[in-house]
């Protein structure tokens, strides 16, 4: 080895003190692979003794343990002294010299093998030289490496690890010193002449207190959780030591002196003695579990649709585990008059399950009950809500009782509020029932002046029907919870509609807005009705724009028309929303005139609709002939349904029969004048009355060939549609399938007598052709954007999101599709959502009446979530 530079010297120089801290590193790695045995002996040889295992068994069998650990303990010293070998000098070198790239402490080390006389190699040689140089300046010390998993495949290192620190936390150390007693040989004889003792104290598991080893415990005043269980086991002669205790009851308890182990539960202040040799007493203070307590936590909230929140707040010294909340009506505060004049029938109280915390912390807690109670056969009416929590304990705590009218949806179409009124009177008492269907008859005489969905009035007129029939034949229970379910969607229909067409959804969020006006309404059902019309609006806006584009080659009309959109849809909204915050604000009469102002413009917007002409394109045709043909097998269906009444009231044959005859007839020519919209339901009053009152006397082949007819003319209809080989087109076609099926259905029902069943699947195939039309109207207008400038179809598709815009500057690129992916609960909203989830699944799992299964379903989500 030739003579090192003074660079290459300082640098080995500076080894020293990580070369020292490998080399502990390496004595602490062979120690621990080598003495692992012996510390997992130790480990559990004093564990045991911690817990007092010495003490539950024989002196002689302590010993031979102690021997067995003892010849344990001294193998395993042998094997590690075998195998620990201190380590040298080199081998630390080696080690870190391992631990760095290139090794550069052998590098430093190392001659010039070639090239030793060539100036240039030299050059190069001390380059190198430096860089190793360069990295032993930086070198830390090697890691050492304490795993012995290889060498203990069956991790007894940890069994022994585990039961120290179980012997920590449940053991003593005190009982080390009967292990010198065992190895003197007086530990048996201390246990046959003398007497021992050891106690516990477990309180209950709700509390989350820790157990208390009494043996370790001072004697005094100690305080304890009521319910607490006390547990005390004497040792040696009987009789030596005796147990007595007054936190059981009153009276002074002297245990047993011949039973080995005795059990306390403290229920009440008082003194626990062990009295002998040894023993102690405390002084029991009684820690005690308060009932939890619940109260109402603000004002209850309706929403639009009828759902109810409730805060409340609740507390307990630990936790409160279940809750419930039970409305109760308030005879006292009913208005006894009209259907609610009769005793009512007995109803059990609404019991609804009360929120807790899914997880943190239940001893104090704020919630919100969240339910639907609008079918509730109270709603509107006065009761009473007390709130009942309890603990682990079994102990119960209740809020004051308050009183409310119960909350549910609010009705503001005026028939749909008589249905709601009258399906009350009928949940009220089944003594009503001749009332309600007197009354409803009496709302619906003269249908033709405010009856504006045919399928919501022909329900009705089944249900009426099915009530005086019930009437007749003493109505059961099960019968007028059908007839009061039936009512129930009859007047969601009558508020809601099924109106597709814009015009129409557009009258009806007026008049539902003009409603809320008159009768007042919260802040979250002007919120929703402001919404409904904004909605509706948006709709009619585009149906017009839409139509302005059909028809822009007629420049002079549309010239015409133009003043019609002078205003912008920034302007619209914003007067919506000046509505709505006056209605809020509760000036209403300003609302109406600035109400009335945009009905002004509405209006002018429709006369613009109604001057437009031009000639029909095949697709409008189609859509014509399809609105035709439901009109009349919705006359169809209206003669069947008459024929149905009869049946069960053939005395009233020439009297009431022939006035609904009349009453359909002038219902469709009553309606005639609101317009036709793309599911039909404007009808008209001359084919209504063709299909309904000139078959007075048609039988049933003579329903069952006019069926056939509009089958067969459907059939025709479905093989001149548009839209071939289109996703819409083809949906339509399905649609007009599942209708055509529908009406073979009905018309060999109708041969067949059975009146029943034709309606089913009449209205079957009224759904499937409105499904229809809606289809053919998507690909009407899908047609329609693809055929507009041809010409420039490669220079419109490059300007789609910049050109893309109706006349009132929106955006019109999703025209022809449902829904949107834009804005799709970003934010904030994402979290709503989660809580309106949370709380339906609430609200359902408080249900009852639910299915065992779905009952268990829903309680595992909760547990989950």
């Amino acid at each position: 080895m030739t003579k090192q530079n003074r660079p290459e010297r300082d640098a080995l120089n500076g080894l020293a003190w990580p070369l020292r801290l490998t080399r502990l590193g390496m004595v602490a790695e062979r120690a621990t692979r080598a003495f692992w045995p012996l510390w997992a002996v130790l480990m559990l040889a004093l564990a045991l003794v911690m817990l007092g295992v010495q003490d539950f068994i024989s002196p002689r069998a302590a010993m031979a343990v102690a021997a067995a650990f003892a010849a344990a303990a001294v193998w395993a010293l042998i094997y590690g002294l075998r195998r620990f070998r201190w380590p040298r000098a080199d081998e630390a070198v080696d080690r870190l010299d391992h631990s760095l790239p290139g090794r550069p402490i052998t590098a430093l080390t190392d001659t010039q093998a070639v090239g030793a006389d060539d100036e240039a190699s030299k050059v190069v040689w001390r380059a190198h030289l430096a860089r190793m140089a360069d990295r032993v300046r930086g070198a830390k010390a090697a890691p050492a490496d304490l795993r012995v998993a290889s060498r203990d495949p069956y991790a007894l290192r940890y069994v022994a690890v585990l039961a120290l620190l179980v012997a920590l936390l449940f053991g003593s150390l005190s009982k080390v010193a009967t292990v010198g007693d065992i190895a003197t040989g007086q530990g048996g004889a201390a246990l046959a002449s003398g007497p021992s003792w050891e106690g516990w104290i477990e309180p209950p598991a709700y509390t989350g207190k820790p157990s208390l080893y009494l043996n370790d415990l001072p004697t005094g005043d100690l305080s304890v959780p009521k319910g607490a269980r006390i547990t005390v086991r004497l040792y040696g002669e009987v009789g030596a030591l005796s147990l007595r205790e007054t936190v059981s009851s009153n009276v002074v308890e002297i245990a047993d002196p011949a039973a080995v182990s005795h059990e306390v539960m403290v229920t009440q202040d008082g003194i626990l003695a062990i009295e002998g040799k040894g023993g102690a007493e405390w002084a029991i203070a009684l820690l005690p579990d308060m009932p939890p307590e619940v109260r109402i936590d603000g004002a209850l909230v309706r929403e639009a649709r009828g759902i109810m929140r409730q805060p409340f707040a609740a507390r307990d010294d630990y936790a409160v585990v279940r809750g419930k909340a039970e409305f109760r009506l308030d005879m006292g505060a009913v208005e006894r008059r009209y259907g609610l004049s009769v005793v009512p029938e007995e109803r059990a109280p609404v019991v609804l399950d009360l929120p807790l915390p899914i997880t943190g912390d239940r001893s104090e807690f704020t919630e919100e009950l969240v339910d639907d109670l609008s079918e509730h056969a109270w709603v509107g009416l006065p009761v009473t809500l007390t709130l009942t929590v309890e603990d682990a304990a079994g102990q119960t705590g209740q809020s004051e009782p308050v009183q409310m009218m119960l909350p549910g949806r609010r009705f503001f179409a005026p028939l749909a509020r008589a249905v709601i009124e009258q399906r009350r009177d009928l949940l009220w008492a089944r003594e009503n029932g001749a009332r309600v269907a007197q009354v409803l008859r009496a709302v619906t005489h003269r249908p033709e002046e405010f009856v504006r969905n045919n399928g919501a009035y022909l329900m009705l007129r089944v249900a009426l029907a099915r009530l005086e029939a019930a009437v007749a034949f003493d109505m059961t229970t099960e019968a007028r919870d059908e007839i009061a379910a039936a009512l129930w969607e009859i007047a969601l229909v009558f508020e809601d509609g099924s109106l597709a067409d814009a015009k129409e959804r557009l009258h009806r969020a007026q008049e539902r807005l003009a409603e809320a006006m008159k009768n007042g309404a919260s802040k979250d059902e002007i919120a929703e009705l402001m919404q409904e019309l904004r909605d509706a609006t948006k709709d009619y806006m585009r149906q017009l724009a839409e139509q302005q584009r059909q028809n822009g080659a007629q420049g002079e009309q549309t010239a015409q028309n133009s003043e019609t959109f002078s205003f912008t849809q920034e302007e619209l909204q914003a007067l919506m929303d000046r509505i709505q915050e006056l209605m809020e604000e509760g000036r209403m009469s300003e609302a109406a005139d600035l109400m009335e102002r945009m009905n002004e413009l509405m209006e002018n917007l429709q006369m613009a609709e109604g001057g437009e002409d031009g000639e029909q394109s095949p697709g409008e045709q189609a859509m014509e002939d399809l609105q035709e043909t439901l009109r009349n097998q919705q006359g169809l269906s209206d003669q069947a349904f008459r024929d149905l009444q009869e049946q069960f009231n053939p005395d009233a044959s020439r009297g009431e029969s022939s006035q609904n005859r009349g009453e359909a007839g002038g219902q469709g020519e009553g309606r005639s004048h609101e317009g036709q919209g793309d599911e039909g339901q404007g009808e008209d009053g001359e084919e209504s009355g063709k299909q309904g009152g000139g078959q007075q006397g048609a039988g049933k082949e003579g329903l069952a060939d006019r069926q056939q007819a509009l089958r067969d003319e459907l059939e025709r209809q479905k093989g001149a549609l548009p839209g071939a080989e289109t996703p819409e087109g083809d949906a339509a076609r399905a649609a007009l399938d599942r209708a055509e099926r529908a009406m073979e259905g009905a018309e060999q029902a109708l041969r067949d007598g059975d009146l029943a069943e034709a309606l089913n699947d009449q209205a079957d195939a009224m759904e499937a052709l409105r499904e229809g039309m809606r289809s053919l109207s998507d690909a009407i207008a899908k047609n329609e954007q693809q055929q507009q400038n041809p010409g420039q179809q490669g220079e419109a598709q490059g300007r789609d999101n910049a050109n893309a815009r109706d006349p009132l500057g929106r955006d019109n690129s999703g025209r022809g599709r449902v829904g949107t992916n834009e804005n799709l609960l970003q934010g904030d909203d994402v979290y709503r959502r989660a809580r309106e989830l949370l709380d339906e699944i609430r609200r359902r799992s408080g249900d009852q009446s639910r299915p065992d299964v779905e009952l268990d379903y829903l309680k595992r989500l909760l547990d989950r979530f």
